[in-house]
């Protein structure tokens, strides 16, 4: 089974109306609003961490472990 066959318009069609029965109609474009700043705030944290050069993940390789003090 291909997931084009799955996820067709039609199962779109009662993700969107399940939506506004579970939220309301007036809600919708608050949660849409909301989701598309935290999108742009994502994005700009990847950013800003690939421009200093450094992640966490790297940072946290650094440090010392109790082994390295012995």
């Amino acid at each position: 089974m291909f997931f084009g066959e799955i996820f067709g318009p039609d199962l779109l069609i009662v993700v969107i109306v399940v939506a506004v029965l579970i939220f309301g109609g007036a809600a919708i474009p608050k949660l849409a609003k909301n989701l598309g700043s935290a999108k742009n705030e994502f994005e700009k944290g990847l950013k800003e961490g690939k421009a200093s050069g450094t992640t966490k993940a790297t940072d946290a390789s650094e440090t010392k472990t109790p082994e390295d003090e012995k």
